[in-house]
Order: structure tokens, then sequence, then C-alpha cells
């Protein structure tokens, strides 16, 4: 937000300088991010002076230029300048560019004037004609001056150059109050008060307000007062749009708008004078002097000044006539209605909208604007018919014409001031200092917070009905240390800390644990938006619309609900990476889904691992190989593995979003579903390659988990490998065959691996191959042959009755 210093001053009377006035303003929590300059005429025509020309005569080398002599009036000898315009002549009072001032041409770009030779003279300046200077566009000639004027004044003297010093204030979306010179206003007398120094807030005046005749009534009909809490109107007839004088058009330059014509610039200058946004109707051009401010059917169309067409949804609230819309209300007004250079009459309207239902209809169109932008933060519902009024003399002022109405004011139900008890003793606690009674009534009156009674225990306040982001206890609180200042809040030199003890399977410990072990695999962590777009719930038939958890004020359809899946999300940043030629892919989130069930709200944590593309990169010494599902399942393994969950039992999956894939679990909790996600779902986000994905139940990991490291010393002693071919039936798993051999040697056994499965040629029907390895070792001494014979005769026997396995 952009506030003029000089626009700042005629509200309040200060002399101090902008660095000053830009501290205060941010210690008060109006943040100024920077100050610049600004010159209705760039360069401010310094170094440009009245020069009497004393001589003029042909130049010897060149037909269409003169060498003159002229009187700088600064005590030297008169120099000599070349000039080529044609109405230069002796006896002349003339605008002199003199040496080292810089000018700038019509795109702002600067040129300095330096001593130079044209044509073999010398020229010691430049006689400027009015184009050159910027005061206008003519370049026929020499601009020639009054002949009273004496030699030396400077050219700036002559004209009314406006130079300022524009604040840019980063606001925060709370202050609403603060959206204007007047609010900026507010604050500084606030902050001037806090260091004694007391300064009166000068308002505009509108005393001059009359109504001179009552020939052309508009008549208002509100049809929703939820909607439009207050509207107010007023005619203004006979005007003449043309350009505005000078000194709005500065005014509305410094802050960055473009002017356009004198009534639109009076309705954006009283925007950012009091924050209270009006539009000016073509009053010829309202359908039976009738002004409706309602809601239209879904898909109506409109035509906005931008010349677009939009399709208006039926919560948009709109200002119509007896044909049809005119305005969406609040947000940007119709090609139709709008003001021209051939407007006569006009019907100017104040509102105060419902801030909700402009910051929708705004978003729902992609339309930002300076009266959108206040409108939907809350603005002050107290000066609407005040600004009407200043906005009618200004236009008057300027585009002359009179009032010709009565101010229509729509306000069933007036919006009130709201009340708020304030413990002295509260202050004290959240500020950390005693700051005495009577400062606190201080600050609270120069915030024009109304003290409705006093008590040992607190203050009763009347909150203005503009502060919007005032409402509760610590409100109050929060305005009262921004003005008395954090800068004076004292603190002590003693450093206090709290060491508490806390376990070592704590939610971020472990969360830690698991990052690290994910990263050491070559992961990647990810963050995803938790807000989605409500069509991904008809992926799955495990997820259900209604249990949605919908967004009251959404920034858009796509980021309406709170995501039922992490799945999408996951996809959403596959599909991002691989348009950006990032295909080997390996991704894992923390992160959680959010439902709304029959039962109440319902969060739940998750841990994601999302593998797509090659498992290693391009090399000449090994070829690539695509990442795939047991290479998921061994980065899954390891991970529980190093939480301490070896115990699990697998089966397949129940999710429908995979084409094949297993479930871990332990007792009745799932632990963890991982697989190959179905292609159908792929191309819904246009991947066409594999992509491996695995859900964590985080939640019933945390409950179970125990990240303590166990280790046991290295044997001595050698290890001893054997090898079984088994035939098993073709629905007997491996993992079978583990679990079976792990119960009938426990101590020994250290190890059992699948390293070739066959199925086919010489085998009969309905079986297959395993061949097996099995790993003996003792730790206190080394086995021999009778021993090993031993375990393994077990085994075989163990494997053949629980099985039905055979040696091939």
């Amino acid at each position: 937000m952009r506030i003029s210093y000089n626009w700042l001053k005629q509200f309040i009377k200060l002399d101090w300088s902008s660095e000053e006035t830009a501290a205060l303003l941010t210690d008060l929590g109006l943040e100024v991010e920077g100050v610049d300059k600004y010159e209705s005429l760039k360069g401010g025509l310094d170094g440009v002076v009245v020069g009497h020309v004393l001589t003029c005569v042909q130049h010897p080398n060149a037909d269409k230029l003169k060498i003159t002599t002229v009187d700088l009036g600064n005590g030297e000898a008169p120099v000599q300048i070349v000039c080529g315009a044609p109405n230069v002549a002796a006896g002349q009072k003339v605008p002199v560019a003199t040496i080292g001032t810089t000018l700038y041409d019509e795109s702002g770009n600067g040129f300095k004037i330096k001593k130079g030779k044209i044509r073999g003279e010398e020229s010691h300046g430049m006689i400027c004609a009015e184009d050159e200077l910027g005061l206008g566009q003519s370049h026929d000639g020499i601009l020639i001056l009054a002949d009273d004027l004496q030699p030396g004044t400077p050219v700036s003297k002559l004209y009314d150059i406006e130079s300022d010093e524009v604040f840019e204030i980063g606001l925060t979306p709370n202050r609403a109050d603060a959206m204007s010179h007047l609010g900026v206003a507010r604050d500084l007398r606030a902050g001037l008060a806090q260091q004694n120094i007391q300064t009166e807030l000068i308002t505009p005046s509108v005393s001059n307000f009359r109504i001179e005749k009552r020939t052309l009534k508009m008549d208002i009909k509100v049809d929703d007062s939820k909607l439009a809490p207050r509207y107010c109107g007023v005619t203004l007839s006979d005007i003449t749009v043309k350009q505005s004088p000078a000194w709005l058009q500065n005014r509305l330059k410094a802050i960055g708008i473009t002017p356009k014509n004198n009534v639109v610039d009076v309705t954006n200058y009283v925007m950012h004078e009091l924050g209270q946004p009006l539009h000016a109707f073509d009053a010829g051009k309202i359908k039976g002097n009738k002004v409706i401010v309602k809601t239209l059917p879904a898909g109506t169309k409109f035509t906005t000044l931008d010349d677009v067409e939009r399709t208006l949804h039926e919560e948009d609230l709109m200002i119509c006539d007896e044909a049809g819309p005119m305005c969406i209300a609040g947000v940007l007004g119709g090609k139709k209605s709008g003001v021209t250079e051939s407007t006569s009459n006009i019907f100017l309207e104040s509102a105060y909208f419902n801030p909700v239902s402009i910051r929708k209809t705004a978003k729902r169109h992609g339309i930002n604007t300076d009266a959108s932008f206040r409108f939907e933060r809350g603005i002050d519902p107290t000066i609407t018919r005040y600004a009407l009024r200043r906005a009618a003399l200004l236009i008057m002022e300027t585009a002359g014409g009179e009032v010709t109405s009565e101010v229509e004011d729509f306000y069933p139900k007036k919006i009130e001031d709201h009340t708020v008890f304030l413990h002295f003793d509260n202050v004290t606690k959240v500020i950390g200092q005693e700051i005495s009674k009577e400062t606190i009534k201080k600050i609270l009156v120069s915030l024009e917070i109304k003290i409705s009674n006093v008590s040992e225990i607190g203050i009763g306040l009347v909150i203005p009905a503009y502060r919007v982001d005032v409402e509760r206890e610590i409100d109050v609180i929060e305005e009262i240390l921004r003005v008395y200042g954090y800068n004076n809040i004292e603190f002590t030199q003693k450093l206090n800390a709290t060491v508490s003890n806390s376990s070592r399977t704590e939610d971020f410990k472990i969360q830690n644990i698991a990052a690290s072990q994910l990263t050491a695999l070559g992961f990647n962590e990810m963050m995803a938006n938790s807000l989605t777009t409500p069509e991904y719930v008809k992926l799955s038939e495990n997820l259900k619309e209604e249990y949605n958890v919908t967004m009251l004020n959404p920034l858009s359809n796509d980021l309406s609900v709170m995501r039922q899946s992490v799945l999408f999300s996951a996809l959403e940043a596959v599909s991002f990476n691989i348009n950006r030629r990032r295909g080997d892919l390996k991704f894992f989130e923390f992160g959680k889904t959010y439902h709304k069930l029959p039962s109440g709200y319902e969060e739940k944590k998750h841990l994601t691992l999302t593998v797509s593309g090659n498992k290693t990169a391009e090399s000449w010494i090994q070829q690539t190989q695509q990442a795939g599902f047991f290479m998921l399942k061994g980065y899954i393994d390891a991970l529980l593995g190093r939480l301490g969950i070896t115990s699990v039992q697998s089966q397949p999956t129940e999710s429908d979003t995979f084409a094949e894939g297993l479930a871990y679990r332990l007792g009745n909790e799932v632990l963890v579903e991982f697989g190959v996600v179905k292609k159908q779902i792929l191309k819904e986000f246009d991947i066409k390659q594999e992509v491996l994905f695995a859900d964590f139940n985080w939640s019933a990991v945390l409950k179970i988990v125990s990240a303590k490291i166990k280790y046991t010393e290295i044997s001595k002693f050698p290890e001893v490998r054997r090898d079984l071919a088994l035939l098993v039936d073709s629905s007997i798993s491996f993992e079978e065959i583990y679990n079976t051999a792990r119960k009938t040697e426990k101590a020994l056994l250290k190890d059992i691996s699948l390293f070739d499965v066959y199925e086919g040629k010489n085998l009969p029907e309905g079986k297959k191959s395993y061949a097996v390895s099995f790993t003996l070792q003792d730790s206190d001494k080394t086995l021999t042959d009778s021993q090993i014979d031993k375990i393994m005769d077990k085994i075989r026997q163990s494997l053949e009755k629980q099985t039905g396995a055979t040696l091939r």
C-alpha cells in the first residue's frame, strides 16, 4: 500500500522528516518497506534557470543553427550557447539547462547537459523547448518566458511542481482500518500521543454539501440486507467529464494510480483518502431510474469494464437496473453503465457489502481491484454517507454540476460497536511488564476506543465498528502493546531455560529416525498441500464425497477440500517432476488425511513412500534397471527393521488404488499398504511410467515402535551354508518356508535366502521349485558336520510336514 506524505499531512500537521515518520509507523505495526520520491515533473527542473539572450547570430558552419550569448544572472560573464530553434532571438527571456543539469525524455530516461562543440563552436548549456522540460508537447521552438523575469531565477519557481515522498507500507491483512490515508493518520496520531506530541486529526469538511434540486431521483431496492447491510446513493446532474486538475492527478500518480477522468479520479481519490470505495454510474444508462441490489441466476452473462464477458454465480451480488446487471457489487463495474466523456448525469454509489460475499466473488472470477481489496477485509460502515457527500463535493469542484436528489441511505440494521472488558492483570501477564493504568487509558483513547466504565480490576471498552480485527481482550492488549512500543519493553540479562525429560520414542524423534533412514536410501522428502480438489474422491471407491472436509472460504475449487488420501498428492509431485524431465524419483512425506465421519472429524497420520523410474542412473558400466515392487518392499522392510518392528504378517492389500500389492499387519492393525498404482489412476495425472507407492499408518507404527538399536558381537567362528532344492505346491509362498524353518531352528539358523524359483518343464503340474540357502553359525564354537546334518535334516522334515515340500 502506497501512502503519500503530502496527503497524510492534510490529516495531521507534522514537520517530521519522512525517515522519522517511517520509523514511527513501523513501530506501530505499519511496516514501511521503502520511501520513494515522487515529482510531478521528473527532475523538478533542477538546474534550469531563466536566461537573457543578449546576442543571436548565424552559425558560420550550419544554416539551421545560431550562436547566442546568454546572461544566466549568476554574476559571471555571459555564456555562449549554440541553438537550433527557429524562434530564438536577442532580447528574449528563455529557460536554460546549465552544465550538469539532467533532463528526461518521454520514457523517463535521463541525459546530462555537458559542455561541448557543435560544428566547431563551443556551447555551454541548452536553451530548451517545453517538451524538453516536460512542460508540454510542443517542439516548434524554444519556450519564451515573460520579459519581466530576472536572469538566474530557477524555472521551477515559475511552475507548480509537486514534490512528494511516498511510503510503501507492507500492510497485514488484519489491518483493514489502515487501508487509507485517514487510517494511517489515526495510527500516527496515537503514536505521537505516546511521545507526548498532541496533534489534531483533521478530516475533510462536507458542510458545503447542498441539495440544489430534486429533479433526478433514483429508487434503491436491496433484496438481501445480509449481503448489503448499507447502501447509499445520490445523483448529480449537468457535470462535464474531462481531465482532472493537476492537484488531483498528482495525488493519484504519487500512489501509482493512472488518472482517467475527473469523475473516476474523484472516486479513486476518496477511496484512498477515507478507505470507502465508491462507484459512479452513467445515470442516463440506468433503465427505469431504479437501482436494485440482488443476486442473479447462475449462468447469467455480464461484461465488465475490462471488456471480459463473465459467467455469474448464483451467489454473486450485483447492482442492477430494471433491464439487467450493471456492476459486480464491490468488485468491478460493467462496461455498459460506465462514465464516459458524453456522460452528463451520474448516480454515485457508496455502500458497505458483506466481506465474505465480496471475497468469494472476487476469487471466483479471479478479479483483484482496490475496491474488492478493501470490501473483502471489512471497511468502516459508519462513513458510508460521509464519503458519499465528500465525493459529491469534489465532483462538483472538478466537473461542475449540482446535486439533484436526496441521499438515499438503506441501513435497516445499524452495525453496532462491540464491547470488551479488559483486565489490568491480563495486560501485565501477556506483556510481561506492568504498564500504568493511566498510560493504558491514554493509549486506548488515542485509538478512539471508548472507555465505558472503570473498576479496580479493569475497564469496560467500546470498540469502533471499523476495527474489525479487535474483538477480544487479547486483541486490545496487542493494540496497547504496539502503541506503547515493543522497543519499550524491558528484558533482563538472565537467560532461563527448561530442560525436560523426554522419551526416546517421542513422535518427532521417531520421525527423524525414519527420515534419516530414508534419506540414506536415496529418498527426498516432499511436503504437499493438505488442501486439494474434491474431484479426487472419484478415483477410489474407498473415498466418499460426504467425508470431505470442505473450506468455508476456498481460494479456488482446486483447493476447496482437505485431502482424504495422500496418494494423489504424491502423484501430483511425480507428474510435476516428470514434466520437467526428472523421471527417476524417490519421495517420502509425513502428512495427514482429514475426514468428516458420522462420528465427527478425524485426522490420520501417514508416512508415504513413492518410487518411480529407474533404480540406478544411466552408466557405461551397467545397464539401467527399473524400480520394482520388491525394491520397494526392501525399503519398507529396512525401515520397519530400523524401528524395531519385525514380526509382521503379510496379506494381499484391500486398497482399490493398487493393481497388485501387499499389506503388513500386526494383530488387527494394518501398518502399511504398498504396491503398484493402477494405470487408470496414473492416466488422470498424465503419468505413463510405473509408480510404486507405500502408505504407512503412522499412528499405528508409533504405538509399537522400538527405535532402540540392538547389536551383538561378531562371532569369531565360521558360518556354514547349506542349500536345498524344494519341490512345493504352487500355492506355497517363500514366507511360509521362511517361517517354518525359523520356528524349527531358532538358535543356530542365522539367515534364510531364496536364490532361485523355477516353474515349467520337467516339473509336475501345479508344482514349483524353490532353491533356498540356509546359513548356520554358533557364536561359541565351530559347528561339526554331524551337528549341521542333524539341523538340516530337522528342517527338511519340518518343511515336509508343514508345507508338503520334498527334495528335488
